[in-house]
C-alpha cells in the first residue's frame, strides 16, 4: 500500500490548531472516521491513546505517526496533519510535534501495518521534505510532497 492510497487533498489538514496531544489526537479522530461512517470517533480515540500509553509516537525532528487498530473494521484510514503550532507529544528528542501522519488500520492487518509504518518513517526521516512540508502553501501542495509526486 502506497501514501498515495491513503491520501487525498481532503485527507490533509494544515494549519491546524490544537491546544494538547489529547484534543489533538480527538480531532485526529474525527478526522479519521470522516470518510467511513462505520468507524467511531471514540473507538479510534481510544486507539489511538492505548497505542500512545505504550510509548509516543513522536519520532523526534516534530513528526508523530499516531496509528491504532480497530476491530470490526476492514479498511486502513488515513490522514495528515499540520499544526500552526506544535505541541508536546514526549517525543524521543524531547521537541513538541507539528507534523502528524495518522492512521487507524483493521485489527488483523499486522504485517501490511508494519511496512506501512515503516514507509511512513521513512519518508519523514529527509530533514528537507520536513522543511518543504512545513513551508508548503496548501494541502494541494502538501499531498504532493508526501506521495513523491513533486521533490
Amino acid at each position: 500500500m502506497l501514501l498515495s492510497d491513503l491520501l487525498s487533498p481532503d485527507r490533509v489538514f494544515s494549519r491546524v490548531r490544537a491546544s494538547s496531544k489529547k484534543r489533538l489526537l480527538e480531532q485526529i479522530s474525527d478526522a479519521l472516521v470522516s470518510n467511513d461512517p462505520g468507524l467511531n470517533s471514540r473507538e479510534v480515540f481510544e486507539s489511538l491513546c492505548a497505542r500512545e500509553r505504550l510509548g509516543s509516537t513522536g519520532l523526534g525532528h516534530g513528526v508523530a505517526i499516531p496509528h491504532g487498530r480497530l476491530g470490526g473494521s476492514n479498511n486502513v484510514q488515513a490522514v495528515f496533519v499540520r499544526l500552526l503550532k506544535p505541541v508536546p507529544f514526549e517525543s524521543a528528542d524531547g521537541k513538541p510535534v507539528d507534523l502528524l501522519f495518522a492512521l487507524v488500520v483493521p485489527e488483523n492487518c499486522t504485517g501490511d501495518h508494519l511496512k506501512l509504518l515503516s514507509q511512513i518513517a521513512e519518508r519523514f526521516s529527509d530533514d528537507e521534505l520536513l522543511d518543504r512540508i512545513r513551508e508548503a502553501n496548501d494541502n494541494i501542495e502538501i499531498l504532493e510532497l508526501l506521495t513523491g509526486t513533486q521533490d
